[in-house]
């Protein structure tokens, strides 16, 4: 067995550098800029809640409503009779996104690996953006309301925006290998993060001029980034004659660097095919099934630490500015901006946690320190004082230490999963494995909705803080199988290495 120290380290980094090119780069941004498009999508939504509230409901039960139109004309068009049956439903809405989103992960990352995933990415960008712009914009010129419409598009939406995840982090999967994976994949998961900042930003620039024109201005950005998509992106080296990952040289040490971290550390090191499609291309590789995709080591645990950990993580995305206007009475504009500081948090929180996992050649690991450190930054934010700097804080830390994880396992860990032994060289699963991950996550997290309002409503704040830090530990739980495998790996390379020197 080859001796896994230092020596094969610093190469792995090295070759990262040497085998990047300018299409790596390109691939980056298309695959970036696309998912941070569908999230600001779903961030505008979020965004303009009390504005569509105010305008589903009698301008007599409001304050924020002008009195622009005769009251019985409203009364025969207002589609609830007072403001809490309107937030109730927009809560509905948000559950039903989540759940058909998280079925259309399962569906999506199957089909992304049958079909070419700039197709599949390029179609749900553009058909999204279409239906984001009926839901908000064309249903508000012609004053068309009804529930059950609002509510089969929401549906169709969420099947629509989930193509993005499964097909984004398969394209980054066939361009970059396993030098600096937990690096690049820790910043280029920045993107939803990213997309909820620019979501809250271009509708903060239009809301004034209706909510309407947040959805439009939204959906156009999304579109013309579909049609980018189609024109530009390259899901494969092989499509401008680039050797794929693995492929060109068999036995040399740069070749480790595409290793998978997940595949079996005593396997045969003279195996040079590690890419997800076969380096044959007379042989077309066969789409690995669901149910083998659920049986490869590692999916079945990660997907349920990450339904516990994405159920902490969109609690914070959906209920922070509520929970920061509710709790301390600061505005709405004031608990929007700050709320970005928990983004802000996840992203450099993402992007140091993959680095060190590059270097320690393993996941886990890192993953059970930052998620420990979680659960005391939980405790620590549920006691936050009324002041914006401290909030801020304490806000930035508790991003970092939930939403670097949750990045981690949506993107580099999902890599991982896919591009193990036991389907190189013979079958594409990564985009289906990164479906069950991310869809089993979405699942997780659209029940949290429900129930962290119910804790919410009857037990205060502190206790779904409480619920948080439940659900925090359950993630490590879940994965500590993997952590206990992965710290002996550690130790007895260690040992290896000693005796060697």
């Amino acid at each position: 067995m080859a001796v896994p120290g230092s020596s094969r380290r610093q190469p792995a980094n090295r070759g990262l550098v040497s085998h990047c090119t300018h299409h790596h780069i390109i691939v980056f941004l298309l695959t970036f800029f696309s998912y941070s498009l569908l999230h600001a999508s779903r961030k505008t939504f979020s965004n303009v809640k009390v504005s569509i509230s105010s305008q589903w409901t009698p301008s007599c039960l409001n304050s924020t409503v002008f009195e622009l139109r005769p009251d019985e004309l409203w009364n025969s068009n207002h589609l609830f009779p007072n403001a809490e049956e309107a937030t109730l439903f927009l809560g509905t809405l948000d559950t039903i996104f989540l759940f058909s989103y998280a079925v259309g992960l399962f569906v999506s990352g199957i089909v992304g690996d049958r079909l070419n995933l700039r197709w599949v990415l390029s179609f749900g960008m553009c058909s999204s953006a279409l239906v984001v712009f009926f839901f908000g914009t064309l249903t508000e010129w012609l004053h068309f309301y009804n529930k059950w419409f609002y509510c089969c598009l929401w549906v169709v939406n969420g099947l629509l925006q989930s193509t993005g995840w499964p097909c984004v982090v398969a394209v980054m999967g066939n361009w970059f290998g396993k030098a600096g994976r937990g690096f690049v994949f820790g910043l280029w998961s920045a993107c939803a993060s990213v997309g909820n900042i620019l979501g809250a930003f271009l509708a903060s620039c239009v809301l004034k001029y209706g909510y309407e024109y947040a959805f439009l201005v939204t959906a156009s950005v999304q579109f013309a980034g579909g049609v980018i998509v189609f024109c530009g992106l390259l899901t494969s080296p092989k499509e401008v004659g680039l050797p794929e990952l693995g492929a060109d040289e068999e036995g040399s040490v740069e070749e480790d660097a595409n290793r998978p971290l997940m595949g079996d550390d005593d396997a045969d090191d003279d195996d040079g095919n590690y890419s997800i499609q076969a380096a044959d291309t007379d042989s077309q590789p066969k789409a690995i099934g669901f149910f083998q995709a659920c049986c490869l080591p590692g999916v079945v645990l990660y997907s349920l630490a990450y339904a516990c950990l994405k159920l902490v993580n969109y609690s914070f995305f959906f209920w922070l500015p509520f929970y920061l206007s509710n709790n301390f009475g600061w505005k709405e504009a004031e608990a929007d901006q700050l709320s970005i500081w928990y983004d802000v948090g996840g992203i450099i929180g993402g992007t140091i946690q993959g680095l060190i996992s590059d270097v320690l050649q393993k996941r886990a690991p890192v993953l059970a320190i930052s998620l420990l450190f979680a659960v005391g930054s939980l405790f620590g934010y549920s006691r936050s004082p009324n002041s914006k700097p401290i909030n801020a804080v304490i806000m930035a830390i508790t991003g970092f230490f939930i939403g670097g994880p949750s990045n981690m396992i949506s993107s580099a860990i999902s890599a991982d999963l896919g591009r193990q032994d036991l389907v190189r060289g013979s079958s594409e699963a990564l985009a289906t494995v990164t479906g069950i991950v991310d869809g089993t996550g979405s699942i997780g997290a659209a029940v949290g909705q429900y129930l962290v309002s119910l804790i919410q409503e009857n037990l205060g704040w502190m206790w779904v803080f409480y619920f948080f830090i439940l659900m925090t530990s359950s993630t490590i739980l879940f994965i500590s199988p993997l952590i206990v495998r992965e710290i002996r790996l550690l130790l007895h390379e260690r040992r290896l290495r000693m005796l060697s020197e």
